[in-house]
């Protein structure tokens, strides 16, 4: 191909592109003036609709979502399950069978709306199309038409149903908006759950008669006496629980039994309300829509609080039997284990609240209301509430840092302020401190992340302990070094004897201060020794001290007092 053959084609091929062009943007405005001006409405089309039934009343309106569901409740209301019928989508149906089942399904569908579901006529849209004009304009629905609305979802067996009106077109008439045939073949299954009881059905017509708000007469007098049921049942689980603890006093089925009574009981309450509802009751949805979070609430927090406190009892128990055992120096694997074993269970405690606070929104479709918009709009309450929470927050993040760092371990010895204390326990905001006298000191966690305190057996729990004596100045010390030496060798608590010293620390105008120092196995050892090895030296001195016969040398005992007061004698003589 020669330079101008080449030429040519690339010509061509750019004319062509340009006539594209031309030919395309003509043909796209066309298309978006097209959509733009189109006056089709948004529906479901369909051959037939509901063939085989009277066409319904000019006063039963279905030209928008509110008009339909307020032409079926007032058909409900009446009980003209004909008229109500109507509002259903029955494609699915023969003619005969809609003619039929019609009222039939349509009253089903009434008692399940009453007793399962809360309609939101705030968001309903009164407007043909169903846009929806009040929405925010960050909605990815707002200013759209919608031909299919969902009203509720109601649980079923291993699934749950949606309950939905959907927007139809026939050829040759007006759009129309019905139930939808997916929700209508639903209903069945639906009323046998939510539906009236077999007693709310033998009840007389006057107790089914509404009351106030959507409530009916039965359910006002029903409502109070399934709450006495539940809490006789508590009180009943409570008492029982009581009789087992003091039947089995000292025991680890008791503690367990005494840490369970109170979510027990709590169990048994919720237990008792949500089975008597099944059972015997079906409350409409208003109440429902308030006894269903917090009944499922209440069932969640009991089993989490009867697994928590099992936990806590047969962890509690075994530290209070065996922290004296976890003191020793040869229970290091012991403070390691129960240090771990504590912080797994905070762990597991948040764990479960985390799990038990999902299982709530995910059981009460909270997720869809209440959660994701806490979450979008991250108000004044949230930081607030963030703000009063921080502490908690950061002590929470204290304790697991004491416990998996170990700075302080269960059965530990440890002064803290002044205080020499053995960790009984670490908890979520506080450590519980037990003295050498048996008082208990409930220490903030943050203080032991952020001050300093001594940990006496962190590595090693041996230790030195130090004594001083304040003596004569004539004191003959190489004397007292062989008393000193004798107490060293006799005293089983002095280990590595070779490093047991006396020393001259200090000279004051009034004493010579000597200081005994002796290495101990651990620290409560320790402290017996150091008071015996302070005795034991005083005794020492006292009795070289009698010895000398009160001569002006040597002397151990300091002669202050016994100076003054012959200075004192001597001027009274003169």
């Amino acid at each position: 191909m020669t330079l101008n053959d080449f030429r040519n084609a690339a010509l061509h091929y750019l004319l062509a592109f340009l006539a594209a062009m031309a030919l395309a943007v003509p043909a796209g405005a066309l298309a978006q003036g097209n959509a733009a001006t189109s006056s089709e409405p948004y529906v479901y089309k369909v051959d037939t609709l509901n063939g085989g039934l009277a066409p319904a009343p000019d006063d039963f309106y279905r030209d928008t979502p509110q008009a339909l569901l307020e032409s079926f409740l007032d058909a409900g209301k009446q009980e003209d399950w004909a008229r109500a019928g109507y509002a259903l989508d029955l494609t699915h149906l023969t003619p005969e069978e809609r003619r039929e089942q019609g009222p039939v399904l349509a009253a089903m569908l009434y008692d399940v709306l009453s007793g399962s579901i809360i309609i939101d006529w705030g968001s309903l849209s009164d407007r043909p199309d169903a846009v929806d004009t009040t929405t925010s304009d960050k909605n990815p629905m707002a200013g759209a038409a919608r031909r299919n609305i969902r009203l509720g979802r109601i649980d079923l067996p291993g699934r749950s149903a949606s309950i939905r009106i959907a927007r139809l077109q026939e050829p040759g008439a007006d759009p129309v908006w019905l139930f939808a045939s997916q929700t209508v073949q639903n209903v069945p299954e639906l009323y046998g759950i939510y539906g009236p009881t077999k007693f709310e059905r033998m009840l007389p017509e006057s107790l089914r008669a509404p009351a106030f708000w959507t409530l009916a007469w039965w359910e006002v007098i029903a409502l109070p006496i399934v709450i006495l049921i539940a809490f006789g049942a508590a009180a009943l689980t409570w008492r029982a629980i009581g009789d087992f603890v003091n039947r089995y006093q000292d025991t680890i089925i008791a503690r367990i039994l005494k840490a369970v009574r109170m979510p027990a009981a709590l169990f048994a309450f919720a237990g008792t309300f949500a089975l008597v509802r099944q059972q015997a009751f079906t409350f409409s949805g208003l109440i429902n829509a308030v006894l269903d979070p917090l009944q499922t609430l209440l069932i969640v927090f009991a089993v989490a609080a009867v697994f928590l406190s099992i936990i806590e009892a047969v962890l509690d128990r075994v530290a209070d039997s065996q922290i004296e055992d976890f003191s020793k120096p040869d229970h290091e694997h012991d403070r390691n284990y129960y240090t771990m074993l504590s912080a797994i269970r905070r762990v597991a405690i948040v764990v479960v609240l985390l799990l038990g606070i999902g299982i709530v929104l995910i059981q009460t479709s909270l997720t869809e209301t209440l959660g994701f918009s806490l979450l979008a709009s991250a108000g004044l309450f949230t930081i607030v509430l963030a703000f009063a929470a921080r502490k908690l927050l950061a002590d929470i993040m204290a304790s697991l840092q004491i416990a998996f760092s170990k700075t302080a371990r269960i059965g530990d010895a440890v002064k803290y302020s002044g205080e020499w204390c053995y960790v009984e326990k670490i908890g979520f905001t506080h450590l519980r401190l037990r003295t050498w006298d048996n008082r208990r000191i409930i220490a903030p966690v943050g203080n032991f992340v952020q001050e300093s305190f001594e940990n006496w057996t962190k590595k090693d729990p041996t230790l030195t302990k130090v004594a001083y004596l304040h003596l004569d100045h004539r004191a003959d010390i190489d004397a007292l070094r062989e008393d000193f030496a004798r107490f060293v060798e006799e005293d089983e608590d002095v280990i590595h004897k070779d490093e047991a010293k006396l020393q001259v620390v200090d000279h004051t105008p009034s004493a010579l201060v000597l200081r005994l120092l002796a290495p101990a196995p651990d620290p409560q050892r320790g402290w017996n020794m150091h008071c015996r090895m302070r005795e034991y030296m005083l005794k020492a001195a006292v009795k070289r001290d009698a010895a000398t016969g009160n001569e002006p040398s040597p002397a151990f005992i300091p002669r202050e007092r016994e100076v003054r007061l012959d200075l004192s004698r001597e001027d009274e003589a003169g």
